[in-house]
């Protein structure tokens, strides 16, 4: 009996360890080292779709900012083998063209795994302690990715020539973006009350191994102020196959026109 209460106290010991170790966030990563400069403008595009003009009144009022890049920087949570861990991660985007992600995932606030994903001219590759992953289908889910991250700073979505918005009704848009000589869709749902968007959906590959697409959601968790207007903070991503958010992640510094060309092609922070 002894032997038994000693082995269960060790257990108990062990799981609350654990389970502390999985509440400590990671100290954040220092702010890119670049500022965002004064940004040019256009004026609001007439002829939008009813939900999409009333949110970017909200977000830009007439001004549209022209961002042709953008770093990311913030927490994450991250779910792996039924397990949360917290994450610091940082976002590296050549708008609407090239992306890096940049991932810690940590345990009492120190990496235990690092996780560098990036879409640079038109190819993914996926590189994890576990191996790697790239090809044709994880193109596609790249590109859905890069796109579903641009609503960090929307405005892309107005300026970019080759992106339009398609009417379905007062609380529903289509946003349709190009990939390699074809276009995706996302169904984009927003708030009826307070104009903001709710979803992003779209039927995207789940790896360079998927037999089918799955639907993909990026659902916006929580909206904060920039500047005076609301600004996308926190989002969730869903595999409805799953049914459950896989991430979250959360915004904590957003860089917007510095210079990545060479940043968004290297493999550490």
């Amino acid at each position: 009996m002894k032997i038994w209460m000693i082995l269960g106290g060790i257990v108990i010991v062990v799981a609350m360890l654990g389970w502390l170790g999985l509440q400590i966030k990671p100290k954040p990563f220092p702010p890119f080292s670049q500022r965002t400069p004064a940004l040019q403008t256009i004026p609001l595009p007439k002829g939008l779709p009813a939900p999409v003009e009333r949110y970017y009144r909200l977000l830009y009022g007439e001004n549209i900012p022209l961002i042709t890049s953008a770093v990311i920087t913030g927490h994450a949570t991250m779910r792996m083998a039924g397990i949360s861990f917290p994450a610091r991660m940082r976002f590296t985007h050549v708008a609407g063209k090239d992306y890096r992600h940049y991932i810690e995932i940590t345990f009492f606030g120190f990496p235990i795994m690092v996780a560098n994903e990036r879409y640079v001219d038109g190819k993914a590759r996926m590189e994890l302690p576990f191996g790697v992953d790239e090809g044709d289908k994880l193109n596609q889910a790249a590109n859905l990715g890069l796109w579903s991250e641009s609503a960090w700073f929307p405005a892309i979505f107005l300026t970019d020539p080759r992106v339009h918005w398609e009417a379905v009704d007062d609380s529903t848009a289509l946003l349709v973006v190009p990939f390699e000589d074809k276009q995706e869709h996302y169904v984009v749902r927003f708030d009826p009350e307070s104009g903001l968007t709710t979803w992003f959906e779209s039927m995207r590959y789940q790896d360079s191994k998927s037999k089918s697409k799955i639907l993909w959601l990026n659902q916006s968790l929580d909206w904060g102020s920039r500047d005076g207007r609301p600004f996308f903070v926190s989002g969730a991503l869903t595999w409805m196959n799953d049914g459950k958010p896989w991430a979250i992640f959360t915004v904590e510094d957003l860089a917007l026109n510095v210079d990545v060309e060479e940043y968004v092609r290297q493999k550490g922070l």
